[in-house]
């Protein structure tokens, strides 16, 4: 098909479009509204088959995903900030309920103060929730994840919920060239309608969501515990599979001019996107700097992050969140333990970074990495910087 000219909410809206879910349920909040208004549009028109659900409030839409869900059906939702926070308790029900429902987030700054600008801190604090995390560096990334996150979810090895993020205005209103495909080749990638392995059923009873205590609470757990483990491999597999249909290729943990690289950032979502060219910038000038790049942050790649790392003499973590009074960032606790678990020691350097949208040039992320070589090659760490931050 020809390639076409949308934002990132769109192009996420045109995935779920050609996914054609039996139930849409949503409540609307910025950055993530057009893609909501916009799939109502695909109802309004009968270009899908969807139910759509306006619900009051962004608990009760992930109450009316579970529910339809749980019936066996194909569900999509899509919120950011303060909506995942007032269904946050939901989420938990999602995962633990082994309900795949499939949710964007245009990932946004969460009061207060009040702000509706790109940080991935919303979806990060979900991370421990269950669901499987995965942040898009473009919006033809963001458009096929949203597709293979359907397929993935669903496996009979998974029946995980699974978000995809998008940085709020970054991504979600910028326009992009993204190469579309067709409904009838997603619904032969996805095995035609969903073949619910879990649903309620009257001829087939089963119980869904009961009060598990002291003697079963952590069994539940686990279960969930193994299909995050499970679905690694799931992840590949649909991942090899969409290269060879589509050509595109995506891996969970991504590297850019690592092979003889001696230091490398490590970001996630759409800085991905001046990380590497400040990469290509500090080659020029023959800096031995490479990128990986993060798009599967839950279940965390640990093997294959530590396979990335192996030669690298220092490890600039840069991510757009933060976790007040940690000892470093959200992103950058994973990427220590990994190194620790794996007895890598190349020195760290963590940089806090575009909090509420704020904007990080090329030139700045070249800046953090002079900054850090430099500490770098005294043989030291530098601890959790907030970068650009006035005093």
């Amino acid at each position: 098909m020809s390639r076409i000219a949308v934002t990132g909410d769109d192009a996420i809206a045109q995935a779920a479009k050609i996914v054609n879910p039996d139930v849409v349920a949503a409540y609307p909040i910025t950055p993530q509204t057009i893609i909501v208004e916009r799939f109502s549009d695909f109802v309004a028109d009968g270009e899908v088959d969807t139910e759509f659900v306006c619900v009051e409030s962004e608990h009760s839409a992930m109450s009316a995903c579970i529910g339809a869900s749980t019936a066996g059906g194909r569900v999509f939702t899509s919120s950011a900030s303060a909506g995942i926070m007032l269904m946050f308790e939901i989420l938990q029900i999602a995962s633990s309920s082994r309900t795949p429902i499939v949710m964007a987030v245009a990932n946004r700054a969460i009061s207060g103060p009040i702000n509706i600008h790109g940080e991935q801190t919303d979806q990060l604090l979900f991370r421990d929730s269950g669901w499987i995390s995965i942040f898009a560096e473009t919006n033809q990334e963001a458009y096929d994840s949203t597709i293979m996150a359907f397929k993935i979810g669903e496996h009979s090895d998974v029946l995980l919920p699974v978000a995809v993020g998008i940085d709020g205005f970054i991504l979600s209103h910028a326009i992009e060239g993204i190469e579309p495909t067709d409904r009838e080749f997603v619904f032969e990638f996805l095995g035609g309608e969903r073949k619910a392995a879990l649903r309620l059923d009257p001829d087939n009873p089963v119980s869904v969501g009961l009060l598990h205590l002291q003697d079963y609470y952590m069994e539940a757990r686990a279960q969930v515990r193994d299909a995050q483990q499970r679905a690694k491999q799931v992840i590949i597999d649909t991942y090899k599979e969409w290269k060879e249909l589509k050509g595109r290729e995506y891996h969970p943990v991504e590297g850019y001019m690592i092979e003889d690289a001696d230091y490398a950032f490590v970001t996630m979502g759409s800085g991905a996107g001046n990380a590497r060219t400040a990469v290509d910038e500090l080659r020029a000038k023959g800096e031995k700097v490479g990128l990986i790049k993060i798009r599967v942050y839950r279940p965390w790649f640990g093997k294959e992050f530590s396979q990335l790392t192996k030669n690298l003499k220092g490890v600039i973590s840069v991510e757009r969140a933060h976790s007040f009074g940690s000892p470093g960032g959200i992103l950058g606790q994973d990427v220590k333990s990994t190194l620790f678990d794996s007895k890598q020691t190349p020195c760290i350097a963590e940089y806090c970074y575009g909090l509420g949208g704020r904007d990080c040039l090329v030139k700045e992320w070249s800046e953090m990495y002079d900054r850090s070589k430099k500490s770098f090659m005294e043989g030291k760490n530098l601890p959790y910087f907030w970068w650009g931050v006035r005093v």
